[in-house]
């Protein structure tokens, strides 16, 4: 399950008018950078290290099986061609991925879609209320209290918040004043460096240095 695409998706659709918080352009790169740290987490790609035969900015295939996740497969698809860059596989899976978390979801049924004009080729054709609050509501709370409680956060609320973070979109989710966004900034500026990992987890390891990869993508 491409977890981290699909939460950060929720965040960002759970909102009064049920679309994405933050303009196309921004959502299609976010997620397309979330759906390559999916493949991260479980460890089926990660940045190229010294002394390969692969530039050091390249992400570079792991080997694995099939990925059951539908979301997961252009991305996977694309790292089996060649090693990439992480701004060049943004760059060429951002105007899917954004179908194809939403299918996902809709598939899933964790959201609806309602229709709200004729025109298909505008972006505000579609409203995508939740279905349901569960998930949405366990992502958020734990997000909150990473940011303010200081809990060690597990690995997707930590690389929603590093993405979020690094894009300048955690106020498409967040509302606070001027003292609670100085202190939101800190903390995620601490949780985007990568202190949250467990150094004996493999796993978290390998999303953090490819985390920093993308970041350095999405700046």
């Amino acid at each position: 399950m491409a977890r981290i695409a699909e939460d950060l998706l929720l965040l960002l659709l759970d909102n009064a008018a049920a679309q994405p918080a933050v303009e196309q352009a921004r959502l299609q790169r976010l997620l397309a950078a979330a759906v390559l740290l999916d493949l991260a987490y479980d460890c089926r790609v990660r940045p190229a290290i010294p002394g390969e035969p692969v530039p050091p900015d390249h992400l570079v295939l792991l080997m694995g099986p099939p990925p059951l996740d539908p979301v997961a497969r252009p991305a996977l698809a694309l790292l089996q061609q060649a090693p990439i860059t992480a701004g060049a596989a943004i760059a060429k899976l951002r105007k899917q991925i954004e179908d194809l978390v939403i299918d996902q979801l809709l598939r899933t049924g964790q959201i609806h879609q309602i229709s709200l004009s004729q025109n298909r080729f505008r972006r505000n054709t579609y409203a995508w209320p939740l279905a349901g609050r569960a998930r949405v509501d366990r992502a958020r709370s734990a997000l909150l209290a990473t940011l303010f409680d200081g809990n060690r956060p597990d690995p997707a609320t930590a690389t929603i918040i590093s993405l979020l973070h690094t894009v300048g979109a955690l106020g498409a989710v967040l509302s606070l004043n001027d003292r609670g966004w100085h202190w939101v900034f800190d903390r995620a500026s601490e949780i985007a460096s990568g202190t949250w990992v467990d150094d004996a987890n493999m796993a978290e390891v390998n999303l953090a240095v490819t985390t920093a990869a993308v970041r350095s993508a999405l700046v």
